[in-house]
């Protein structure tokens, strides 16, 4: 089954996508851990296990959006993200506006508290043999 490449909610055309259990959207994962281990709340898989068909081809922004409710019933809102994307196609620029909005929308934060960067891996190794990516994010949670 052939789907489109999806990061941060956007399609992104031209590309192959990623398999997973829900959309493969890997820049909405990695920032849905990087909350989740910041406030202490474990990680993906705990709550949207790989074997539960609820989640199967689920958006990942609905998803980022559950998170969103966790972390407030335990008193925490985000303060900031900053996220890495490291793959050699498709280049991230042209989209990162787009990315950065539609997660913003999501998680209801102002843009300028969102980063949303990326590099290539210079052709080495398996992103640079553009089999995948990699996506580091880190999150700063504060009280609400």
């Amino acid at each position: 089954m052939s789907r489109p490449l999806i990061l941060g909610g956007v399609v992104i055309p031209g590309n192959p996508g990623l398999q997973g259990h829900s959309d493969g959207d890997a820049l909405s994962h990695a920032i849905a851990d990087a909350i989740l281990g910041a406030a202490g709340e474990g990680d993906l898989g705990s709550y949207f296990p790989s074997d539960d068909p609820k989640w199967k081809d689920c958006d990942s922004l609905l998803i980022l959006k559950e998170i969103i409710g966790i972390i407030g019933d335990a008193g925490l809102k985000i303060g900031n993200i900053d996220a890495t994307i490291v793959c050699e196609k498709p280049r991230i620029s042209p989209h990162r506006e787009v990315i950065t909005q539609s997660l913003s929308r999501t998680m209801r934060i102002n843009q300028k508290r969102l980063s949303i960067k990326s590099k290539s891996n210079d052709q080495m190794g398996w992103i640079g043999s553009e089999v995948g990516m990699a996506v580091y994010a880190v999150t700063l949670l504060e009280a609400i």
